[in-house]
């Protein structure tokens, strides 16, 4: 069917609001994965922020939001038919604002003054409350996160585990300059100035041609292609033209295979990590500089800063793509495929991957020259990726946030700081950089478990099971104990059952209780269903089931000290404080919350920054 024979069609600026107060969509079956990554979501979140904040003065009122510039989301295809609106085009959008919408009314609850959004999130009728997306697998799901309940992610879809995940992102990333007084104000600028075209059609052919027309029809060149012709067409010699071409689509092959946004990705860590001087200030009117203008146009930038880049004659083209381009996109690949598959020489990158760490690729890429040999590659990527994993640590157990905006600045400094160093000075700065932290394991002593933190902590727990059994030659695998894929996946689970009578005589009020059994001393990895069979009963029934376990929980059991060579060496080697613990009280508590910090700091020491390992 050709676009000009839509028998009808109806187009229409939309905000939020309009979007979502008293409207119901379906999606169809086929559609209904929901697939955005951390990246999509913090893009978004930083791209919110900047362009909200070119507006808001503090102090000002809030009427005045109305007069702010709006935010172009994209446009939304709906499919109206047999009395439902269906969502053809958009799902991923829309479905990420209804998140940051259950997250905002979260934000607000305390507040006198609040933005009622509710309606824009679910909807009433004949006492029947129901979400503004409807998708029966997700409806669990969405009531859990509104209301601030755990969800059961045993056989959980997908799109199920997925929504949560970018959920936790979105209170991860959320940035801090629009939690104090800018959120009402961010709400209200949300909800009314940020547009989505909504194109509706009255059947499925239509909505289908239209999505096609949108996204296939033109060929547009993405700014991949334009950066590839703009350099290409500045090589004289044909032949090498031609080679340069084959070396160009054989990697970006690659990188399309291992996902869809990774060539895009590849050039903006790359000419960020080796050439951006500036960055942008997060201030009312200030302009995108070097590190915000590669993220958006990274092909314009080459074009308009080729001096700064080195590009003057048809041999430094040819350098450019033999050399640089080359190594720095076989080295992204490298580091790419080790997120997605842990290898034990690179298991940094992987940690990092694990906790969503998205600028990873720009600070490795930043320390290696293009002079630098394999191994040293090699070295300079461990050393990198070993200072990340120490920063992302040190930052979520100090309550340290590790959303986007806040880190930006210290990452671009850092990124500038080690660029084309050699292997000694780099181990010597980011050694320097760990000495001079604030954040030091001192804050496990308090460290606790919250609503918001719960990956961080799954991924600690994770870390240092596998540790004492990797160094008590135990067979263990750390991917095992953080995958949601396993048949029963590792959960956080406590060791003080959720019975505030077991431990009266400690804690006389239940809410001293609650808080002290989520301190991390009373936490273990085990499978979910464990939990579930095990939850209520007292300590002392448990403790037989957890020399069943893995070796963390397994250390609290008498048995697991007997006839258990390689951990008493273990033990004997570390010094790290092992007990056996036939009671669980408040003191036992505190003593496994100090073996868990002394763990931390085995794991996470100074030491990994020896050039020789």
């Amino acid at each position: 069917m050709e676009l000009d024979r839509i028998s009808k069609i109806d187009g229409n600026s939309r905000s939020i609001r309009d979007l979502l107060s008293g409207v119901k969509y379906s999606i169809d079956y086929y559609q209904r994965e929901f697939k955005w990554e951390t990246r999509q979501v913090t893009e978004l979140m930083d791209d919110l922020e900047l362009k909200f904040l070119n507006n808001y003065e503090e102090g000002h009122a809030r009427h005045d939001v109305q007069n702010y510039s709006n935010y172009f989301l994209g446009p939304i295809v709906i499919s109206n038919k047999n009395g439902k609106r269906y969502i053809i085009d958009g799902q991923q959008r829309l479905t990420t604002i209804t998140l940051l919408l259950i997250y905002l009314n979260k934000m607000q609850k305390s507040r006198e003054n609040r933005v009622h959004i509710e309606n824009l999130i679910f909807s009433e009728k004949y006492g029947r409350q129901s979400f503004n997306i409807e998708v029966e697998e997700r409806i669990s799901c969405m009531k859990a996160l509104f209301n601030e309940e755990r969800l059961d992610l045993l056989n959980q879809s997908e799109s199920v585990r997925n929504i949560i995940e970018r959920y936790d992102d979105i209170q991860t990333h959320f940035p801090d300059s629009l939690t104090g007084n800018a959120l009402l104000y961010f709400i209200d600028w949300l909800i009314d100035n940020v547009i989505m075209i909504e194109i509706v059609t009255y059947n499925d052919d239509d909505a289908y041609t239209i999505f096609e027309t949108m996204n296939d029809r033109g060929l547009s060149l993405s700014p991949t292609d334009m950066l590839k012709g703009y350099l290409l067409a500045n090589i004289d010699d044909q032949e090498t033209k031609a080679n340069a071409n084959k070396l160009w689509r054989e990697n970006i092959l690659i990188m399309n295979e291992l996902g869809k946004e990774e060539a895009h990705d590849f050039f903006k860590a790359w000419l960020r990590a080796k050439y951006a001087e500036s960055i942008r200030e997060r201030k009312k009117g200030a302009k995108n500089q070097d590190f915000d203008i590669i993220g958006t146009s990274f092909h314009k930038w080459v074009r308009d800063e080729k001096e700064k880049i080195g590009l003057n004659s048809s041999q430094d083209f040819i350098d450019f793509l033999f050399k640089e381009f080359k190594l720095f996109s076989s080295i992204y690949i490298k580091i790419r495929k080790v997120t997605l598959h842990f290898d034990p020489e690179f298991d940094y990158i992987y940690y990092n991957a694990n906790n969503n760490f998205t600028l990873q690729d720009h600070l490795i890429l930043a320390a290696i020259d293009s002079d630098d040999d394999e191994e040293t590659i090699d070295k300079k990527i461990r050393l990198v990726s070993g200072f990340i994993d120490i920063f992302i640590v040190r930052r979520f157990i100090n309550h340290r946030t590790l959303g986007y905006s806040s880190i930006q600045y210290t990452i671009f400094n850092l990124m500038k700081e080690i660029r084309n160093r050699d292997l000694h000075t780099l181990a010597e700065i980011l050694k320097g950089k760990v000495d001079e932290m604030e954040e030091t394991f001192d804050a496990i002593a308090n460290f606790a478990l919250h609503s918001q933190n719960r990956r961080y902590i799954h991924h600690l727990l994770a870390r240092m099971t596998y540790y004492i059994e990797k160094e008590s030659n135990i067979a263990t695998d750390f991917v095992k104990y953080v995958s949601k894929d396993i048949k029963k996946p590792f959960e956080v689970e406590h060791i003080w059952p959720d019975v505030h009578g077991y431990h009266e005589d400690e804690f006389p009020l239940n809410h001293e209780f609650s808080d002290y059994r989520n301190r991390i001393g009373d936490l273990l990895l085990l499978p979910e269903d464990f939990n579930q069979s095990y939850s209520d009963l007292p300590y002392e029934k448990k403790l037989p089931n957890y020399n069943s376990r893995n070796l963390l929980a397994r250390s609290l059991n008498q048995l697991c000290y007997q006839k258990n060579p390689s951990f008493l060496r273990f033990i004997e080697m570390s010094g790290l404080p092992f007990t056996p613990h036939s009671k669980f009280k408040k003191a036992d508590l505190d003593a496994r919350q100090e073996l868990y910090k002394k763990i931390c700091e085995k794991i996470w020491s100074s030491e990994r920054f020896e050039i020789d390992q």
